[in-house]
């Protein structure tokens, strides 16, 4: 296939007017396949990275079954989300291994996303900044846990959701950061203890904002750390529920382009009407745009991450050029896949979209195949 008069956002991440040529499942130089797909007035991108995200169309991950991550894969496809590392919940250790073992053994269809990886969120988190996660399936820091379940996983798990503040979480970075990118999330530390734990080798924040201290002049904490490392990126949610849209530029000047991944963190109600859901075994109510426990705590996004894309360029002031970076190189960047996917250039999979001057997806490419 031979995508003509497009405007191409290119590996140096900005837009120029040329040829995208296909052969088979990857971008090429050169093709057999001569079909011309003519893209005038269009924008082609890189197909969407959602590194964080726990379910959607009534299908959660922690269900553990083929059928529910086929169910994900295939709605997120359809939304642009080419790619994707579905995350886990704070619960038992049987639940754990009964996902991450579907997640090992399954294979995408090809109207599938493609499953990149798991974020494994919980359980070693704090229960001072729970969130939605379940309290009475806490852990503290266990090695011999992890490393079981990343047996389990085929080696899957490509990001853990830590606190720092634990006891022993330190010198436990230091033993996993080899073997897993290591996210600050769940926690209510302070700001040299998030600094240590940078310096010891964690390289993101989960869902920045969330679920942790916000910014003080005499306590400024995590996100302030994190800022200050130019290694850790910086997850975010611009659904226009978790982050005020002020936030969400203040984070992008912050952190810049580079370093900011936008997420979904969407939960099994994304696709749906309103109603009674469930997350981590808990009671979810969703209304309109958002998504609570009983108790009005906030439980994931019900938002696919082209929705928070858009919302972030149309309604939030992001400028277009970046906010295409943070939902595709750098989520690449961070499952460890960016010289696979997350741009446009020879040799990468044909994962691609085609929209409009107002942000409208007017064609998904998945594995070099236009998307019914």
């Amino acid at each position: 296939m031979i995508i003509k008069n497009a405007k191409v956002y290119d590996s140096d991440f900005k837009f120029s007017e040329h040829e995208v040529v296909i052969d088979g499942e990857y971008l090429s130089e050169n093709t057999s396949d001569e079909t011309v797909l003519d893209a005038k007035d269009l924008l082609l991108i890189p197909g969407f990275i959602d590194l964080h995200l726990h379910g959607a169309f009534n299908a959660d991950f922690m269900d553990g079954t083929d059928d529910a991550i086929s169910t994900i894969l295939k709605f997120e496809a359809k939304q642009g989300v080419t790619s994707v590392a579905l995350a886990s919940m704070t619960m038992g250790k049987e639940t754990l291994e009964k996902a991450f073992k579907s997640a090992a053994s399954f294979r995408p269809k090809e109207n599938e996303a493609s499953l990149e990886g798991i974020y494994m969120e919980g359980p070693f988190i704090s229960p001072n900044k729970i969130g939605a996660q379940n309290p009475k399936f806490l852990k503290p820091l266990d090695l011999d846990f992890f490393k079981t379940l990343q047996k389990v996983s085929g080696n899957l798990i490509k990001c853990l959701v830590v606190a720092p503040e634990l006891d022993g979480a330190i010198d436990f970075i230091k033993e996993v950061k080899d073997k897993v990118r290591v996210s600050l999330g769940h926690t209510n530390c302070d700001y040299q203890t998030a600094s240590s734990a940078f310096e010891a080798g964690a390289r993101e924040l989960t869902h920045t904002f969330n679920a942790m201290p916000p910014m003080l002049h005499r306590a400024p904490g995590p996100i302030v750390a994190a800022s200050e490392n130019a290694k850790v990126l910086a997850e975010l949610i611009c659904d226009g529920v978790h982050v005020n849209p002020a936030m969400v530029r203040m984070a992008f000047k912050l952190f810049s382009k580079d370093n900011i991944v936008m997420i979904s963190d969407s939960m099994m109600a994304t696709g749906l009407e309103n109603g009674t859901y469930a997350l981590g075994g808990q009671k979810v109510l969703v209304n309109e745009n958002v998504a609570t426990l009983e108790d009005g705590t906030i439980a994931g996004s019900v938002t696919n991450l082209f929705s928070c894309f858009k919302l972030a360029v149309n309604k939030m002031g992001i400028k277009l050029e970046d906010a295409i970076k943070a939902c595709t190189y750098n989520p690449a960047s961070a499952l460890n896949i960016h010289d696979k996917v997350g741009q446009i250039k020879p040799g990468f999979r044909a994962d691609l979209l085609l929209i409009d001057n107002k942000l409208n997806l007017k064609g998904v490419i998945l594995r070099g195949k236009l998307l019914k």
